[in-house]
This record gives C-alpha cells, sequence and structure tokens, in this order.
C-alpha cells in the first residue's frame, strides 16, 4: 500500500473534523457566554426560516452541540461508515440546500454564518466548502470504507451527542441575566442653539412641532410648512422627543469599526453643519464597556440607550446590518442607511443632500 493511500483516510478524518469543530466555535466566538453570537445566528438565519424566538434558542444550540458531537466522533473508531460519515454528508448538504436558496433569495452577500465571527464567510464560498467536504466524506466512505473500523457501539455515539447538546445549553443558557440599559444626555454640541436645516427660526429645534407667522395686517396667522405630517416612528420608546422636528437614530455595535467610523463621520458633519438635527443613538449590548472608548474615537457623547441584543435587531430589523442611520422628520423616515458597506451603507454626502432637499421644500 502506497503512503498516500495509508495516511489519506485520516488526513480526511482529521480535516473534517477541524472543520466541524472550529464551525460549532465560531458560532460561540468571541463572548465566552456565547450570547451574542449565537443570538445573531438566530436573527440572520432561522428567524427569516420562520423560526419563531424560543425555537430558535433551542435550535440553535442543539445545532452547535451536533457539530461539535460529529466532529469528535469522526475521530474515534465507532459506527463511521454506518453513522457518523452518513450523518456529516447529510448535514452538509442541508446547508447547501439551505445556501443556495438564500443567495437565489437575498444575494450572495454578507456573513452566512458557518463559522460565526471567527472566520466571515460569504454564502458562495461555504457552498463550495461544503461541496468539498462532501466530495472527501465520499470519497472516505466508498473508496476507503474498508480501512475504516467498523465497530459498533451506539451508546457511545449517544452519549457523546447527548453530553455535547447537554454541556451547550449550560454553558450558553437560553436567556441572559438582566444588564443595566444605560441612557445618558450627551455634553451639549456647538449647535444646540442653532436651527435645524429647513425648520422655523426658534431657540429650540428639538421642541419644533410648528409655529405662525404675523399677517401684514396683525390680526391673522399664517401656519408655515414645518415639514410632513408628524407621526409615529416607533423609535417614540426609546427616545421621547423622536417624532419632534428633524433627529437622526443611530444603530451601533460599540465594538464595531465600521459604526465608530461613522460616528465619527456624523460628529464632523454636525460641527460643520449649521442646525444638524439631534442624534441619538441605539447601542447593541455587546461590549457595552467600550461605549466610553467608543464615543472618545466618535469626537463627541450622544444621548444613548443600550438594548438587549435581540431586541436591538428586532428594533433595526433583521435583514439590515450596523451602522444604522436613520433621518427622521416629525417621525416619518426619510433616509436609512444600514449596512457596513455598498450602497445601503451610510454616506455623509448623500446625507447632506437629503438635508438640502428638505431645506428647499
Amino acid at each position: 500500500m502506497q503512503p498516500i493511500e495509508r495516511y489519506l483516510p485520516w488526513s480526511i478524518r482529521i480535516l473534517i473534523a477541524a472543520l466541524f469543530l472550529v464551525s460549532a466555535y465560531g458560532k460561540v466566538y468571541p463572548d465566552p457566554s456565547a450570547y451574542g453570537t449565537i443570538s445573531m445566528f438566530e436573527i440572520k438565519q432561522l428567524y427569516p426560516l420562520g423560526f419563531s424566538a424560543e425555537l430558535a434558542k433551542i435550535f440553535s444550540r442543539s445545532l452547535i452541540g451536533v457539530e461539535f458531537a460529529l466532529g469528535l466522533l469522526l475521530l474515534f473508531p465507532f459506527d463511521l461508515k454506518k453513522w457518523v460519515i452518513p450523518a456529516l454528508i447529510a448535514m452538509l448538504s442541508i446547508f447547501v440546500v439551505h445556501l443556495t436558496i438564500e443567495i437565489f433569495t437575498t444575494g450572495n452577500k454578507g456573513n452566512c454564518g458557518c463559522f460565526g465571527a471567527l472566520l466571515p464567510m460569504t454564502p458562495l464560498e461555504a457552498i463550495m466548502k461544503n461541496v468539498l467536504s462532501i466530495g472527501l466524506l465520499a470519497l472516505l466512505w466508498k473508496r476507503y470504507g474498508a480501512q475504516l473500523p467498523e465497530r459498533s457501539n451506539i451508546w457511545f455515539l449517544t452519549t457523546i451527542l447527548s453530553l455535547c447538546m447537554l454541556l451547550m445549553f449550560i454553558f450558553v443558557p437560553t436567556y441572559k441575566a438582566a444588564t443595566v440599559i444605560e441612557s445618558s444626555v450627551g455634553e451639549p454640541g456647538p449647535d444646540t442653539t442653532q436651527i435645524a436645516i429647513g425648520d422655523p427660526v426658534v431657540s429650540s429645534p428639538e421642541t419644533i412641532v410648528g409655529t405662525t407667522e404675523i399677517s401684514k395686517d396683525t390680526t391673522k396667522t399664517k401656519p408655515k410648512d414645518v415639514g410632513p405630517k408628524p407621526k409615529k416612528s416607533g423609535y417614540e420608546k426609546h427616545f421621547a422627543n423622536i417624532n419632534e422636528g428633524k433627529k437622526i437614530i443611530c444603530f451601533f455595535a460599540p465594538s464595531c469599526d465600521h459604526c465608530r467610523a461613522t460616528a465619527k463621520q456624523l460628529t464632523a458633519l454636525k460641527n460643520s453643519t449649521p442646525g444638524f438635527p439631534e442624534i441619538q443613538i441605539l447601542f447593541m449590548d455587546e461590549a457595552a464597556e467600550e461605549i466610553p472608548d467608543f464615543f472618545k474615537f466618535a469626537g463627541a457623547t450622544y444621548q444613548h440607550k443600550v438594548l438587549d441584543i435581540i431586541e436591538f435587531w428586532g428594533v433595526l430589523g433583521g435583514n439590515r446590518d450596523v451602522p444604522g442611520v436613520a433621518y427622521l422628520w416629525n417621525g416619518n423616515l426619510v433616509k436609512m442607511y444600514h449596512s457596513p458597506e455598498g450602497p445601503e451603507a451610510f454616506n455623509k454626502e448623500d446625507l447632506k443632500t437629503q438635508l438640502l432637499k428638505q431645506k428647499l421644500r
């Protein structure tokens, strides 16, 4: 037997086992509690498939437990041809089908979540990886099946599987301990006494809901256009005055570099644009201890709140991504940016154009 024929079966087993173990670990990286990473997986991958919040929590932890178990079991000499290899091929095939549907429905964009935040990968890259893995497993099963151990031990298999799933629920519980929700009023910017672009001249733009103009005979008043008809934006739960006048509400993750860069651009725009709308921020409760450093990088402190990860994505929208920046006027959404890159990403020049359009109405 050639050396390559002797060592190839073990090489394939080690490679595929490593892929599954790294994939499972990636879904709980980098948070030791893994709550944030798994919540992202549930929101981005499971919710669109119709999973309820509770079912998504159970399924996500079970799936990662199964990945851990199959990766480990491939290294043991029990039921490889009968159960382990077919189970691996079946799981990879399901992933391929799911990712193919995702590409056709939403395009080949974003991180598919196969390796969580550890190794970002597009859906197409994940499909290629899975197809190659299926090919290697099929080769191992068909050509080198005679070299694989044929010992049967169903109790060992079920014990490892059950233990891995149980440990996932122990170390990554389906709930997160309550955290203190931060809310602070930022330091006044240099334009807090200036008017918002296109708004009537008053001393406090944040309280504008309407104004009047004295007519020539001083006996009648004439309404002045102050923007679209007020409506509820849905954000008033978090900021009471969000539907009054012009506002900028941002959706940031404290440790996100794109979010920090966007906040810095907004600060520069605010300082250079007379009457720039008030900025308010909703932070994702992920590395919340970095918020002071976030504001230091941004160059200003703004009114903000920290939301639980699930609630945060519920408010932003699961099909959107951070950094998110919404420009509101009287509660009406004028413009929404919600991507780290591409046409939906924040563009300060476009925002200036939007503000100017409203001024010229």
